[in-house]
């Protein structure tokens, strides 16, 4: 039997609006196919050892949570982050988690705030807020059975852009997305996605689950092909009926 360890860091800092719902919907629909997930939440203080991990999960924070866990991320597990980003493993990363694998965040006065440099992108602050429901579109999911369109929520005012090396999650069709300028949203760096989606994202969009999980399982087993169908009416009646009320 097939069997998945998923990392979530900072669950108790990193959660706004729901991100613990991308946890939950990896799990339940690798154990909908009989594939075993463990979860393992790690905070300040503890240690982050890449190879226990197949996924790893960082979620969203206001700037106080962030400032919070800025010296446990650079100091203590950043050169093992780093590390694992470059030997491939799978992160899903969503808004300030996003923000903070980046270079800098350097807020609306001015002032400079270091994160981890395992990417090269940056943020800029803002004063106005980027908020409202999104969709977005991802060539990488386009397939018969899926026209590559993300749905989501975000709630940001930095705004990100992006080095060299790093590639964009998708291109925005309705919101805001990295910055409002250049109609990006997110990045992909080796097999690190991130993305501005809260709402949760995973369970609205179950082809980018599914993704996210056969990329980690092909990581982990050789002999690993594809993941059984599942019914998804229902995802896709939420996913649809938002992508429809969008555009």
């Amino acid at each position: 039997m097939y069997e998945l360890n998923l990392c979530h860091l900072y669950p108790d800092l990193l959660n706004l609006y729901g991100d613990r719902g991308n946890i939950i919907a990896l799990q339940k629909r690798a154990e909908w196919r009989g594939i075993k997930v463990t979860v393992t939440n790690l905070s300040l203080g503890e240690s982050f050892i890449p190879e226990n991990y197949d996924i790893v999960f960082l979620g969203g924070g206001q700037d106080y949570e962030q400032e919070i866990i800025q010296e446990d991320l650079l100091k203590e597990k950043g050169n093992e982050i780093k590390n694992a980003i470059e030997n491939s493993k799978v992160f899903l990363c969503i808004c300030g988690g996003y923000q903070l694998l980046g270079k800098y965040y350097k807020t609306w006065e001015g002032k400079e705030i270091e994160f981890l440099g395992a990417l090269d992108l940056w943020t800029i602050g803002g004063q106005k807020r980027m908020i409202g429901n999104m969709v977005f579109e991802c060539d990488f999911l386009k397939t018969e059975a899926c026209d590559g369109k993300i749905v989501g929520f975000e709630n940001h005012s930095g705004r990100t852009y992006l080095g060299t090396g790093v590639k964009p999650l998708g291109r925005m069709l309705k919101g805001n997305g990295n910055n409002g300028e250049d109609k990006l949203e997110g990045a992909i760096y080796k097999n690190v996605y991130c993305s501005y989606s809260h709402g949760s994202l995973l369970p609205k969009n179950p082809a980018f689950t599914d993704f996210l999980l056969t990329l980690s399982l092909k990581q982990k087993y050789k002999d690993f092909v594809s993941l059984l169908h599942l019914n998804d009416d229902l995802e896709n009646l939420a996913h649809n009926s938002m992508v429809e009320r969008l555009l």
